[in-house]
């Protein structure tokens, strides 16, 4: 009997495409190999695997992500991702040190953007212990990706954003010169822009921020 990692493989493999792969790889900058299984037709081959599988009837698995990450083509990352997803009522405090090896591992924004304001988010909410025991020490990490999620986890809070804690991880890398931290918190500041305008336009105003940053975080402000 196949292993569940074994008959994922076989789907995916049966279904590659070198075309598409060419593609998606120079997208990710050659970061990673790609077997060439596009969104849709992946997502229908994921709903396969687990209906015949049953895994999302179980408790959550963390040696299936962890064994989907050790894959080395991004669709098997991407799937750990649709699990995950699927799964955020099931993920309790421990979790958080799942998500930040995910985070730190075969890290890009692909899947940084999908863990951050989802399962983190999720955990932090349910459990928000955690960002004082965890996630303060992510907003100065030396791990660029770990400070990105400190300043995206809250994405997904609207009015629930505590709007102090926001500020201060975005100030913490305010003088990054890394894009991919000025991007974050333009993002950021344009998401929490849709629920409090009037203290984004403040903040902008009023702080030193990269002018990617304050493009971005301006976008709705007028």
């Amino acid at each position: 009997m196949l292993s569940r990692i074994d008959l994922l493989t076989k789907l995916f493999v049966e279904n590659q495409n070198e075309d598409n792969a060419r593609p998606m790889q120079k997208y990710m900058k050659g970061h990673f190999p790609f077997l060439g299984i596009k969104t849709p037709l992946r997502r229908v081959l994921e709903k396969q695997f687990f209906q015949e599988t049953g895994v999302l009837n179980e408790p959550f698995n963390k040696e299936f992500v962890k064994e989907l990450w050790n894959k080395d083509e991004r669709e098997y990352q991407y799937t750990g991702l649709s699990y995950i997803e699927k799964s955020l009522k099931k993920l309790q405090k421990q979790d958080l040190q799942l998500m930040e090896q995910l985070i730190t591992t075969k890290s890009w924004w692909d899947t940084v953007d999908a863990i951050a304001p989802k399962p983190v988010g999720k955990i932090a909410s349910a459990f928000p212990e955690v960002i004082e025991e965890t996630i303060e020490d992510w907003s100065v990490h030396p791990d660029m990706w770990l400070r990105r999620a400190s300043i995206l986890f809250q994405l997904k809070y609207k009015e629930k954003t505590n709007e102090d804690l926001l500020y201060r991880y975005i100030l913490k890398n305010a003088d990054s010169k890394e894009f991919f931290l000025q991007k974050a918190i333009g993002w950021a500041l344009r998401e929490y822009s849709k629920t409090n305008p009037a203290s984004v336009k403040g903040f902008i105003e009023n702080n030193k921020l990269a002018p990617l940053s304050v493009r971005e975080g301006g976008k709705y402000l007028g």
